[in-house]
């Protein structure tokens, strides 16, 4: 694959330059196997909607289509599960979890990454997805399987993650 130079302008990042070098989808790390794309994670409703209000021209056009999306600020109501979940980005500035690349945190890196974007941050971002599956497990543990009223709220977090929990 030709290597694409990718230009950012949006809210958090004017000038940062990234570059692609996998094909989109494709050559991910062996123990890197998230259950949903980016598209499908905002058709389902993450992170209230707000997340990728600003940032349209940096990814494929298809992914907003029928993205649920609320320009004005988070709104539970366009999460798949009805809550809220999740910290401010305040708080995962303030654990260190934000990479300088990154500014919005993990899901950004997941979209660069599932965009080909390759960089040295990739094992700890990876290593953090692997360490959300014990919520998966607590679901598997304590609630019958599909039932999307027990902790929604985990199973909420879980999307916003990548894993389906849908059906958990």
């Amino acid at each position: 694959m030709k290597p694409i130079v990718v230009t950012v302008a949006d809210a958090f990042q004017t000038g940062y330059r990234y570059v692609r070098t996998a094909p989109e989808g494709e050559a991910f790390a062996p123990e890197f196997t998230p259950d949903l794309t980016p598209r499908v994670m905002l058709e389902l409703g993450v992170f209230g909607g707000k997340y990728m209000t600003d940032c349209r021209g940096e990814f494929p056009s298809d992914w907003f289509a029928r993205a649920r999306l609320s320009p004005r600020g988070a709104d539970k109501a366009c999460n798949h599960f009805g809550v809220l979940a999740g910290q401010p980005l305040s708080e995962w500035a303030r654990k260190g979890w934000l990479h300088p690349d990154d500014p919005r945190g993990w899901f950004q890196w997941y979209c660069r990454y599932h965009m080909g974007r390759r960089m040295e941050d990739d094992a700890r971002q990876i290593k953090r997805w692997r360490a959300f599956a014990r919520h998966a497990a607590q679901i598997r543990a304590h609630c019958e399987a599909g039932d999307p009223f027990c902790r929604p709220r985990q199973r909420q977090a879980l999307l916003q993650w990548a894993y389906d929990s849908r059906q958990m």
